[in-house]
């Protein structure tokens, strides 16, 4: 059984991915925010050609480089993929297990919701992360 596989609400779009990701990260921006409609976006990072989606999958750019994945049926947004890198983010909440997600860190936490409280222990960047 592949490790790290889910989709949307309505079953409509299925994926899964063959790899270990390549990091495991939280990103507090308020793009994210607004993208995923929640106050963070906890996402598994892994190369696009690691990922097999099936199913109808609309898309939507939230920047010049980033194009977010949902679902057209049901709305539930599953992925966010940069071409120009080669990668593709998971959202943690569309996996069939989400207790496989291990963050490693948190950026962008400048533009962190004020009644967040991070208690982790994980690293914290307020931009972007270290190359």
């Amino acid at each position: 059984m592949t490790r790290y596989q889910g989709g949307c609400l309505c079953g409509a779009v299925r994926y899964r991915a063959e790899a270990e990701p390549i990091n495991e990260r939280i990103c507090h921006c308020w793009i994210c925010q607004k993208a995923i409609g929640a106050a963070f976006n906890a996402r598994l990072l892994f190369r696009i050609e690691d990922v097999t989606v099936e199913g109808p999958l609309a898309t939507v750019n939230s920047s010049p480089d980033l194009k977010r994945g949902f679902c057209p049926a049901c709305g539930t947004t599953m992925f966010s993929r940069r071409d120009s890198r080669g990668i593709l983010g998971i959202t943690s909440g569309s996996l069939d297990d989400p207790s496989v997600f291990k963050p490693d860190m948190h950026f962008w936490t400048a533009s962190m919701q004020p009644w967040v409280r991070l208690n982790d222990g994980l690293p914290q960047f307020e931009g972007a992360p270290p190359a």
